[in-house]
């Protein structure tokens, strides 16, 4: 009898650790990253006073450098350079969204959300631009928006009162999402003392669609313009850094993007 009791007790805790085992494995099959992962993104970013604290941070550190370079001006007028999504602009309510209806970007849902101009402004940056103005420093907006969102974007820029919302400031994308030509050409005239930016590709185009092996030792090179010359945006929600994790085949389907970012994962 104790040895039938024995094998009942076995078998018992088999099942148990077998039936354990199948729940982890099916909840983590269940955990998607991409795209309904980028709503907790931008709850984070909609909520946290860390984010707050972070975009402050940047644009109060921005301040403090601009002073240091009007000090020591040189022959060409000074300008600072800005992207607009995520670093002036918070776009967060187009990824909520997008993801909670399962679905990543594309661009007829993103042009129906700019036609709004009802973006907010990310912390810090109202303030910083209406400073750098004040002192005589032109803002130019480097922006991978298209033409056709040049009239709502300078209305949701003019909304908020940020300085130089004008055509001559408002740099578009044309042929390329690359942004180094249109940064020569406001170098033409200004000297840039500063850029802002969410993404590595808004300071310079030796990140410009890297793998992320790439991108992420250039930044380290890059070091010391961090924080001197490139002021950096916290945005977990998009950008080129999730591009590189699948070589920037966005075409892949939203379950091929899945995989691969969780091959990218560390686990214990």
């Amino acid at each position: 009898m104790k040895r039938i009791w024995s094998v009942v007790l076995l078998a018992g805790m088999m099942a148990c650790k077998s039936t354990q085992t199948t729940t982890s494995h099916t909840a983590a099959g269940n955990t998607t990253l991409t795209p309904q992962g980028a709503a907790w993104a931008a709850l984070w970013q909609q909520q946290s006073g860390e984010y707050k604290a972070l975009c402050l941070q940047a644009y109060q550190l921005a301040a403090w450098r601009l002073d240091q370079y009007l000090a020591t001006k040189g022959d060409k007028p000074l300008a600072v350079v800005t992207d607009i999504d995520e670093t002036v602009l918070d776009n967060s309510p187009y990824s909520v969204h997008q993801a909670l209806n399962h679905k990543g970007y594309d661009e007829k849902t993103w042009l129906e959300w700019t036609a709004k101009a009802a973006a907010d402004t990310v912390p810090g940056a109202p303030t910083f631009f209406k400073y750098a103005a004040s002192k005589g420093v032109q803002v130019f907006y480097i922006t991978n928006r298209l033409e056709s969102e040049r009239a709502v974007t300078l209305a949701n820029l003019r909304k908020h009162n940020f300085p130089y919302a004008d055509d001559q400031h408002l740099l578009l994308k044309t042929t390329t999402s690359g942004k180094e030509p249109r940064r020569q050409q406001v170098l033409q005239q200004y000297d840039i003392v500063l850029l802002f930016g969410d993404n590595l590709s808004d300071f310079s185009n030796i990140f410009d669609k890297k793998p992320y092996e790439e991108r992420n030792a250039a930044a380290l090179k890059a070091a010391p313009n961090f924080g001197s010359k490139y002021i950096v945006l916290p945005n977990p929600m998009y950008g080129d850094w999730e591009g590189a994790l699948y070589n920037f085949q966005y075409k892949l389907t939203e379950q091929q993007k899945d995989s691969i970012m969780k091959s990218k994962l560390r686990n214990y």
